[in-house]
């Protein structure tokens, strides 16, 4: 495995039902307001009018600026670009608004990161073996270094079983870059079969495992491989991921691995209707998470590890919305 690895009340029922209180206030359901004549994204706003738990806009962390300017001086320091155009700081400000700064401006260097490294996938020269600097524990790359860095502060309390976690997902991460790569060298589109589990992975699987030490939290370790859980973690990826093919879909023009694309190839649609087939399968996945969450074990918990669970599941909950929010208002995909 790779070295940065080594690196290394109330009572019961009150506390579940706060828990409980807690997760179903995030699927709340409120009218949203009408926008029209929009570019690609603005298409993801229908959603908001069909699924309950999108209806309502997230919150913006009261210290976004504060957030931004986090983002920007690390950037810099790692010698990665911060576009104040493309936001990540707004959309870690949404899914964390009810958590401290601290939380929201990790989390949104991660997202710069991970945008980053998805460029270089797409566009930059190293490609692959940036993942293989990274996993040597390299620094001669400014996505190498920022790694780095960003591993130093985000691994210090977590355990060694967390950490085998993300980089297991890190390399799942290569893994489909790698079927990307190669599916692209044969010019091959991905089925609708295939393309849900390679989506998963090249969207960054291992962002799902950032949001307990964004939350100075840790999860039971069993608690990840209960169905429940898996199915939450893996309905959100899927809706953040689709929506994103949404988003993009004017920017990737030629390139096979999107949604779009695939129900358009597959399905024989124009794309004005992959893209409300589309839309319809994020639905779905939206209400499978809702279900999901109601289903976690929480009684098999402790009081401490129900509220730090919840918090977890709270953030899940909340990315869908935070997500098209920025989407919507990012310049990354005008």
């Amino acid at each position: 495995m790779s070295t940065f690895i080594k690196g290394s009340v109330d009572d019961s029922a009150g506390v579940l039902t706060t828990v409980r209180t807690a997760l179903r206030s995030v699927l709340q359901w409120r009218p949203p307001a009408p926008r029209r004549g929009a570019p690609a994204a603005h298409a993801l706003l229908r959603l908001t009018e069909r699924v309950p738990a999108l209806a309502a806009p997230c919150r913006m962390h009261p210290a976004v600026y504060a957030i931004e300017a986090a983002v920007i001086d690390w950037a810099r320091r790692t010698g990665l670009r911060a576009d104040p155009g493309v936001g990540f700081h707004r959309v870690a400000g949404r899914a964390f608004a009810d958590f401290d700064a601290a939380a929201a401006a990790l989390f949104a260097q991660w997202l710069t990161w991970l945008f980053h490294l998805d460029d270089e996938m797409d566009e930059g020269p190293a490609r692959l073996e940036i993942f293989h600097g990274m996993l040597a524990g390299g620094a001669s790359h400014p996505l190498e270094a920022a790694f780095a860095d960003l591993w130093r502060v985000t691994s210090a309390r977590m355990s060694d079983q967390w950490r085998a976690r993300f980089a297991v997902n890190l390399r799942r991460q290569l893994d489909a870059c790698r079927v990307e790569a190669a599916n692209r060298a044969a010019g091959r589109i991905p089925s609708l079969e295939q393309y849900p589990a390679l989506r998963r992975g090249t969207v960054g699987p291992y962002l799902y495992d950032l949001v307990e030490p964004c939350l100075r939290v840790e999860a039971p370790a069993w608690l990840h491989g209960c169905e429940p859980w898996r199915e939450l973690v893996d309905a959100c990826s899927d809706v953040t991921a689709w929506c994103n093919d949404v988003a993009s879909r004017p920017k990737e023009r030629g390139d096979g691995h999107n949604l779009v694309v695939v129900a358009m190839h597959e399905l024989r649609l124009d794309e004005r209707q992959a893209v409300g087939w589309v839309l319809d399968r994020i639905a779905e996945r939206c209400e499978d998470m809702r279900r999901a969450a109601g289903r976690l074990p929480l009684d098999e918990l402790g009081p401490r590890a129900a509220r730090d669970v919840s918090k977890v599941a709270c953030a899940y909950l909340a990315a869908p919305r935070a997500h098209i929010d920025w989407l919507v208002e990012s310049a990354r995909y005008a």
